[in-house]
């Protein structure tokens, strides 16, 4: 069964599925890393991504989907899939369950749970690395990247206006879809105001019968 991560921004969601995706050995699909990817690809479907986001645009509903479909189509028979960073909106929930439905994968949704304080605290005091782009928490006091060296930084959205907004939308966006998969029993919750270590124990008891 996949899984699809859902979580508000300084949810810790990035951090805890490559941990249990690698325990798992699962594919992850990120969003934002695929588009990257593909960008950059001499491909007919690349460069069309490439011109949309150098224009400043938003790539389409239709292409993420596309994306996500060929990206199924590598994956090797029986193997596990976790989602994350779509669906974001209830137009991607939608197209998003026809397309697993057609390619015959299953999921489960998880919500890692944190309040609107926690996350402005983490996402004002995080830095990530400048050219690899990890993402580290307050309480790691180097100032480079352990898997790079690289020097890390302060995202220029991570200021209190900026984190503001992106909270209100997915309040708005984001927590509908959230509740639509929750009433159709296909969503679990997990406490995120917690350690890494004990959002990890939890995600993973949480997830032992799904995986079986």
């Amino acid at each position: 069964m996949d899984i699809v991560l859902f979580g508000m921004q300084g949810s810790g969601k990035g951090t805890q599925g490559k941990i249990f995706a690698e325990r798992h050995g699962i594919q992850v699909f990120e969003t934002g890393a695929e588009l990257r990817k593909l960008a950059s690809a001499d491909s007919e479907l690349g460069k069309k991504i490439k011109s949309i986001i150098e224009a400043g645009h938003l790539v389409s509903n239709e292409i993420v989907m596309e994306i996500i479909e060929n990206f199924a189509k590598t994956i090797k028979l029986g193997t596990n899939v976790l989602f994350d960073g779509i669906p974001r909106k209830m137009e991607q929930a939608e197209t998003f369950d026809a397309l697993m439905k057609k390619l015959g994968r299953d999921f489960i949704g998880v919500l890692i749970e944190i309040s609107e304080e926690t996350a402005i605290k983490r996402l004002t005091t995080r830095r990530i690395c400048g050219k690899c782009k990890e993402v580290y928490p307050a309480q790691y006091t180097k100032n480079e990247c352990e898997k790079c060296g690289s020097e890390l930084v302060t995202r220029k959205d991570d200021n209190a206006e900026a984190i503001n907004t992106r909270l209100k939308a997915f309040q708005q966006e984001t927590m509908p879809v959230i509740k639509k998969y929750q009433s159709e029993n296909k969503m679990i919750s997990v406490n995120g105001d917690q350690s890494i270590q004990d959002v990890d124990r939890d995600l993973e008891k949480a997830l032992e019968n799904y995986l079986s």
